[in-house]
């Protein structure tokens, strides 16, 4: 197989300058999100300042979260980084996990 040539890399850096910047557009968003969530972004930040949640507080970032929560395949494709490319690599092995499993018990039937 040829090495890719000046072209395809040119291509392949501005399709991954592009991945990248959405990536930062989309964290930055998520972020936006979560600080319009009355005092979360206050209620987080407890333990990092060296103080512990109340009972109360933690019964409320509970249910915050439980809310944000909706989010989250939507969080996790794209607030953490190259799950937006390997989402579909385990898309397929859990399809073919799935498809073995049928053959298996086909088989065995």
């Amino acid at each position: 197989m040829p090495p890719p040539t000046g072209g395809a890399m040119s291509a392949m850096r501005r399709f991954l300058k592009e991945v990248r910047l959405l990536h930062q557009r989309e964290k930055r968003r998520i972020r936006e999100e979560i600080s319009q969530v009355p005092g979360l972004l206050a209620l987080l930040m407890k333990p990092r300042n060296g103080q512990k949640w109340t009972k109360n507080e933690y019964k409320e970032l509970r249910a915050q979260l439980r809310r944000l929560s909706r989010l989250s395949i939507y969080l996790a494709t794209v607030a953490l980084p190259g799950t937006t490319l390997t989402l579909p690599l385990i898309a397929w092995w859990l399809d073919q996990r799935q498809k073995k499993r049928h053959n298996a018990s086909n088989n065995a039937a």
